[in-house]
């Protein structure tokens, strides 16, 4: 494999993380991808604030949206962990401080929710409502005092469903499905190309049994083999 197979939610969170990046600048050390950083010892969360991270929140709710019943349009959720530390006490962390370096959580949770709501990243999905803003903790280590809040925000999309008893038929590389080619899962072959209509032309009323006009459209004019 040559990289993360690209999952809606892969592609969510990822372009997330470049958007902040970008829109928080120098704001805080770092914006990536939520590894447990905040399970660590508080003494190396400190060390590494004020920083962002991103994580997928979950599905909220699916619920079937076309005639064929095949596609289910899904409610889901992405959360944004800011958090900063300051010595001068637990407002300073939360308000920032007389100097630029001290940002403060307040002012990265408005930067974080004004980067992206009403924003869809280039995605199939609705753009982003910002949603609840969370207290994940304020407390002091040494004599550093730490912030730490998570900003929510929900999304749309629609997600297809297999036919009844097909199995996943990845067409390239690109295809989300590919992650059943890779690790050896159940595949089906794709479906034929459409290569041809045919056209019956009936008067109105009809006034025979037998098509007016008969005539068939070829959509691939390559030769079969």
């Amino acid at each position: 494999m040559s990289g993360p197979i690209q999952t809606l939610y892969t592609q969510i969170e990822t372009a997330i993380v470049d958007r902040l990046r970008l829109g928080l600048g120098s704001m805080v050390r770092s914006v990536s991808s939520y590894g447990g950083e905040l399970d660590d010892d508080l003494g190396v969360i400190a060390a590494a604030l004020p920083a962002a991270w991103v994580t997928f929140g979950g599905v909220t709710n699916s619920r079937r949206t076309s005639t064929s019943r095949q596609k289910f349009r899904c409610e889901g959720k992405f959360v944004v962990m800011v958090g900063d530390r300051n010595g001068r006490g637990e407002q300073a962390s939360r308000q920032g401080g007389v100097q630029a370096s001290e940002v403060g959580t307040y002012p990265l949770l408005y930067a974080v929710r004004r980067l992206l709501a009403s924003q869809d990243l280039g995605l199939p999905i609705e753009a982003f409502t910002p949603a609840r803003v969370r207290t994940l903790f304020n407390t002091k280590v040494a004599r550093q005092a730490l912030s730490v809040f998570a900003a929510e925000f929900d999304t749309v999309w629609i997600e297809s469903a297999l036919d009844l008893g097909r199995w996943p038929a990845p067409v390239d590389a690109d295809d989300p499905d590919q992650v059943f080619a890779t690790y050896q899962g159940k595949l089906d072959s794709p479906y034929p190309d459409l290569d041809r209509v045919g056209l019956h032309v009936y008067p109105t009323p009809p006034a025979q049994e037998d098509p007016a006009v008969t005539d068939v459209v070829q959509l691939n004019t390559e030769e079969s083999p």
